[in-house]
């Protein structure tokens, strides 16, 4: 065997430890204390469609109460009510939410016809009683390892439509 051959493997063990040590200090900074970020829908507004399809460009207000900026190049958004999915959409947009600061982030969302069409039956399926609890989740895509992930939950009472009694 020749020395160069001896070399080789050495080669690739070195190249796997510096990898595995760049990860690992990548992931601390990764791990290190922050506030998620507050994200709020703030617009939505149609855009055109096709076939079985609604699609919407949803406005989020997007807030960072760190004393770092969150850079991104890219933002996934997945909407869910009452625990099933209903939208989804990406965009590659890219920019900077400032340390303590907020920047607004438009999204174009899918609905299809069928998941609008279970969500109307649940309803009247359950007599459209209560509110009806939503989860908006997402992250904004940076490079490498950091993504910034956001969760955002809660419920709309719809207003009932009952008759007044007005017996007296």
């Amino acid at each position: 065997m020749t020395s160069a051959m001896r070399f080789v493997p050495r080669l690739i063990a070195a190249a796997l430890t510096l990898t595995v040590a760049l990860l690992t200090l990548q992931g601390c900074a990764l791990f290190q204390g922050h506030d998620p970020l507050h994200v709020t829908v703030i617009g939505i507004e149609p855009l055109d469609s096709q076939g079985l399809e609604l699609r919407m460009l949803v406005k989020l207000r997007v807030q960072n109460p760190n004393d770092a900026p969150v850079d991104y190049n890219g933002v996934a958004l997945e909407i869910n009510v009452r625990g099933k999915s209903f939208a989804s959409g990406v965009s590659d947009v890219g920019g900077t939410v400032p340390r303590f600061g907020e920047t607004v982030i438009s999204v174009p969302v899918t609905a299809s016809a069928f998941s609008m069409l279970g969500q109307a039956l649940d309803m009247f399926r359950g007599g459209g009683d209560g509110p009806i609890t939503y989860e908006m989740k997402g992250k904004l895509n940076a490079s490498g390892f950091n993504s910034t992930s956001f969760r955002t939950q809660g419920e709309l009472n719809l207003p009932t439509t009952g008759v007044a009694d007005h017996s007296d």
